[in-house]
């Protein structure tokens, strides 16, 4: 049995470890994240307040774990929306090639001339910043990598034996990408959505520094930086915590998913 490679049982590890957080914080946390008490701001660490409090007197352990939910669950529908319709669109250039695959990749190279960055600016200048604008800007830069990877993998897979035998049988090209190609290129999509999902809280991380991801009173790493950023004299913790759980979701997944690479194809074990 080949041992599993350090970068994904580390990876796997951290992963763990801030999912578990999220999901205890949809049915606990040590005291309610929104809940302001200025007589006690700035409160040392504990008993009562494993963290300490912050300059509104709101406990630091559980606006993080909240916030650890908020970005999961950001991560986890801007990674499948955005995947969904790029792992769509590169299935659909490599069935049909010609001017469609062309117009696919064509299409995607114009969504990487727009980040996310720009992107959220856009949408709250038209409809206000909100943690929904910071989902649909994230989901659209994932769109034209997904579809790249999707139509890389699947152009590989055109070419096999069984496929050439399944078109003789006079299956269909959309039949034969959704048996044949899409379960084999499956393993290359879930660890572009595992590298993604760290690239995910990353960007909503830095959209609600900039004030265009989470509103108050919702919690975000992001956000708790932006307003640790003028304390940094009086009370620094308050900067570093959130930025610890950002290195950690962010390292953790993209362990994870160099560590899926590495076992999903052999060679790259073999040419270390």
């Amino acid at each position: 049995m080949r041992r599993l490679p350090a970068n994904f049982l580390l990876g796997a590890v951290l992963v763990s470890i801030v999912v578990g957080i999220a999901a205890l914080s949809l049915i606990w946390t040590p005291h309610d994240p929104q809940t302001m008490s200025i007589s006690t701001k700035f409160a040392p660490p504990s008993a009562t307040h494993w963290l300490g409090t912050d300059q509104l007197g709101r406990d630091v352990v559980a606006q993080l774990m909240a916030a650890a939910r908020n970005s999961m669950t950001v991560a986890l529908v801007a990674v499948l929306l955005g995947g969904s319709i790029g792992v769509a669109l590169g299935l659909l250039a490599s069935a049909l090639g010609g001017w469609v695959e062309d117009g696919v990749m064509r299409l995607a190279d114009l969504g990487f001339a727009f980040p996310a960055l720009l992107f959220a600016i856009m949408l709250a200048a038209v409809f206000g910043p909100s943690l929904t604008n910071a989902v649909l800007a994230i989901s659209f830069i994932n769109i034209p990598i997904f579809a790249r990877v999707t139509r890389a993998s699947a152009n590989q897979i055109w070419t096999r034996d069984y496929v050439a035998a399944a078109r003789a049988a006079g299956r269909g090209r959309f039949a034969i990408s959704r048996d044949h190609i899409l379960p084999n290129i499956a393993a290359a999509i879930i660890v572009q959505a595992t590298i993604e999902f760290a690239v995910a809280i990353l960007a909503e991380a830095a959209l609600s520094y900039l004030g265009l991801g989470a509103q108050p009173p919702a919690s975000s790493w992001g956000r708790m930086l932006s307003e640790a950023q003028t304390l940094m004299y009086l009370a620094p913790q308050l900067a570093i915590y959130p930025g610890l759980c950002i290195v950690t979701a962010v390292l953790g997944f993209g362990l994870l998913g160099d560590g899926l690479r590495d076992i999903t194809d052999p060679r790259l074990v073999r040419a270390r």
